[in-house]
């Protein structure tokens, strides 16, 4: 059976340095560096990961790339008498990965719309770049559409913010094992003598 042309790109997508997606990244992410935080774009960098993800070429259905800075949190020096261990100013994480960060941004910036789902574009030293698929759930075409009509539907709102999607469900512990649904981080309050 011969391969699709998606395929083809998925490819080349994962295998950058063999292909030309290095050397495209590379010319692009001098613009992107220009751009603001967050792009509306005409059409997604990685269609075949778009489609994956939910994407469709139709009306109601936004993309929007975010830029995001790399790196844990930022804190400034403890200036009183303290072990350099105990400072708290290296290694403090967020809770939330970078990807989720950018989820809930392009909802921000966008109200009327929900985040779909999202994916990694790119990468440098400073930065993280994120397309994020935004779906407007009360378009007329949205809702005459079998598969994504569900977004319209009363308590999806603020589906980025409530750990949702899929990176949020990641960040969650919320992803299955491979067999059954079991999560991989169960709650301490489930598991009765576990929290005592």
């Amino acid at each position: 059976m011969s391969k699709s042309m998606y395929a083809y790109v998925r490819d080349a997508w994962k295998k950058p340095d063999e292909s030309q997606v290095s050397a495209l990244q590379w010319e692009r992410m001098q613009n992107w560096r220009r751009e603001g935080s967050i792009v509306r774009l005409e059409r997604p960098t990685r269609i075949d990961r778009a489609r994956t993800l939910g994407y469709k070429a139709k009306q109601g259905i936004a993309v929007v790339r975010v830029k995001i800075r790399r790196g844990g949190r930022r804190r400034s020096r403890y200036v009183r008498a303290r072990r350099s261990a105990r400072m708290g100013v290296s290694r403090m994480t967020a809770a939330k990965s970078l990807q989720r960060m950018a989820e809930e941004r392009a909802s921000r910036k966008y109200p009327n719309m929900e985040v779909l789902n999202s994916y990694w574009v790119g990468e440098d030293g400073k930065q993280k770049w994120f397309e994020v698929i935004l779906v407007d759930g009360h378009h007329p075409v949205i809702r005459s559409d079998p598969v994504l009509s569900w977004v319209g539907r009363p308590g999806q709102r603020g589906r980025a913010e409530r750990g949702k999607t899929s990176a949020g469900r990641k960040g969650r512990g919320m992803r299955s094992r491979g067999i059954g649904t079991e999560k991989t981080r169960p709650s301490i309050r489930s598991h009765g003598n576990l929290g005592k």
